[in-house]
């Protein structure tokens, strides 16, 4: 009958309020994301993004990143490490701290974010004259 009335809808919207930090939690959430999803937290990573999974969504859409709270609006793809990169886009079914496979080595490099667009953007330096120069007009004498 509840299902009938729409009630359910009311508590799975009060479910996804509560887990959202109430009100103004909720609020907080929707201004930095756009949206609120009602999921079971699957791991986190060191970077502080919390990953999220709920089967009830449809496949494609069941698995979403929350990303640390000091990216504020600045937050983009490229601050997912790659091993939860593979878990995200469904390469695997084990989040990276239950996959007992997945090789650990002290030369692997560390996960670093695309910098391209900021001040700390990678610049090749050329010696190489470019094909053109700008032109410099004649000092007058």
């Amino acid at each position: 009958m509840a299902k009938y009335l729409g009630l359910d809808k009311l508590q799975t919207f009060a479910k996804i309020i509560k887990q959202n930090g109430g009100i103004k939690g909720s609020l907080y959430k929707l201004y930095r994301q756009d949206e609120l999803k009602l999921g079971t937290l699957v791991g986190e990573d060191k970077y502080g993004n919390k990953y999220y999974e709920n089967n009830m969504y449809f496949y494609g859409r069941n698995r979403w990143v929350e990303y640390a709270d000091y990216y504020y609006l600045d937050y983009d793809g490229s601050q997912v490490p790659a091993e939860w990169f593979g878990w995200l886009h469904y390469k695997t079914d084990l989040p990276p701290h239950l996959d007992p496979s997945r090789p650990k080595y002290p030369w692997m490099a560390d996960h670093t974010e695309n910098l391209s667009g900021t001040a700390k953007q990678y610049v090749p330096y050329s010696t190489t004259r470019p094909k053109i120069e700008a032109w410099c007009p004649p000092k007058k004498k």
